[in-house]
């Protein structure tokens, strides 16, 4: 059997994050406020509130899975308060947003400037960052946790590493009680780069993650709310796996409200398209929109800038609490 030539990590160079240009802070990340968050307005809109609203009331789940650039975007403290208010019952994104998460916690800032790094190959290599993510992956699947957990866990037992650990949507959230997982693809994260990367333990415990967000959607059951905002590739496929999942297992979620949030527009996104048309490759519009709802429910695009969807959002839901 050929077995392919391998490149040693080992031999990569690292550098300290400190004294690194962020474009994000806990400086300028936004900072929920009524008088600035009604930006937003559609009919969609409107629908996803109130369905959210009698989600909770029911008692069933209402999840959220996120793409990293709303925390690039500086929106951590909206999703905070979505989970402190009671309105997102469990959280989800991948690599990357946990890695945005991570750095915020310990540096004050994240979001490096990719064009100019890329060229003498110090992007991504970042020894904090790092060494400090795989070193809490592993541990903590040694223990048998799950990648959010894990890194909570490394988080929570190192408190002067990590200051502003309260702007942490994965630390706030475990400790509001809610879950944050990751749903990681191999060779995606700059922590790949890394010395000490270790692919089975990162594997393994965004395994666990994704049994856990797998349970996470069964809650939905009979008319709870997933959201999608701003993952176009891992949050659809990730989504519509678990929603299979829960319906082999009997839940078969045939009043739930799923709505996908991104800038793309779609027209009638509710009609079918052809294999011709660049808007049948989108996955969210099948696999978080059309496809889910085909046994009933409703299926929703919040089509804007997250910067004032997600605050209306928040804003819609806080006004009559």
């Amino acid at each position: 059997m050929l077995i392919p030539p391998e490149i040693d990590l080992t031999k990569n160079k690292t550098f300290s994050a400190r004294g690194r240009h962020n474009l994000v802070t806990v400086e300028n990340l936004r900072t929920p406020d009524a008088a600035n968050d009604d930006l937003f307005h559609s009919e969609e809109m409107d629908i996803l509130i109130r369905n959210i609203k009698a989600a909770r009331e029911a008692g069933c789940g209402v999840t959220l899975f996120y793409g990293a650039h709303v925390i690039k975007c500086g929106l951590s403290r909206y999703l905070i308060r979505l989970i402190e208010d009671g309105f997102v019952t469990h959280l989800a994104s991948n690599g990357a947003g946990s890695i945005h998460d991570f750095e915020l916690a310990y540096l004050g800032g994240t979001s490096e400037h990719v064009p100019t790094a890329i060229e003498d190959g110090s992007f991504g290599m970042w020894e904090e960052t790092g060494a400090w993510m795989n070193e809490a992956i592993a541990e903590g699947y040694a223990r048998g946790l799950g990648y959010g957990a894990s890194l909570v866990d490394y988080v929570d037992r190192r408190p002067d590493r990590f200051p502003y650990r309260d702007d942490c949507v994965f630390y706030r959230a475990y400790k509001l009680g809610v879950p944050a997982t990751y749903h990681v693809t191999i060779g995606t994260d700059i922590i790949h780069q890394h010395p000490k990367a270790d692919f089975a333990a990162i594997g393994g415990a965004s395994g666990r993650d994704f049994k856990a967000f797998c349970h996470a959607i069964t809650t939905l059951d009979p008319r709870g709310v997933h959201m999608n905002v701003g993952s176009a590739v891992t949050g659809a496929e990730v989504f519509l796996k678990a929603l299979s999942i829960a319906r082999n297992q009997g839940r078969m979620l045939k009043n739930i409200t799923t709505a996908n949030f991104d800038i793309i527009p779609l027209g009638d996104y509710r009609s079918d398209v052809g294999k011709d048309t660049y808007e049948y490759y989108y996955r969210p519009r099948k696999n978080v929109i059309n496809r889910p709802a085909s046994l009933g429910g409703t299926g929703l695009y919040i089509c804007g800038n997250h910067l004032e969807t997600l605050p209306s959002l928040l804003r819609g839901l806080t006004e009559e609490a």
